[in-house]
């Protein structure tokens, strides 16, 4: 269990010095970086991937009932 809690402060501290040198390297701040991975592109990201599912899943369907004829 202990060895999960590290991995997780790791990640953290990884993810948050990540974010800090995007801010430096873009010039701007920590919270203007936040807002536009995680009220921005983080949520465009999830509709994208589910409309890309429900297309596949439609080419699946097709795909298959093509294939019992």
């Amino acid at each position: 269990m202990n060895a999960i809690i590290e991995f997780g402060h790791f990640l953290y501290v990884y993810c948050t010095d990540f974010i800090i040198n995007l801010a430096n390297i873009f010039k701007l701040s920590y919270y203007e970086i936040n807002f536009i991975i995680f009220c921005l592109l983080y949520p465009v990201l999830v509709v994208a991937s589910f409309v890309f599912y429900i297309i596949q899943r439609g080419r699946l369907k097709r795909s298959l009932t093509n294939n019992r004829n």
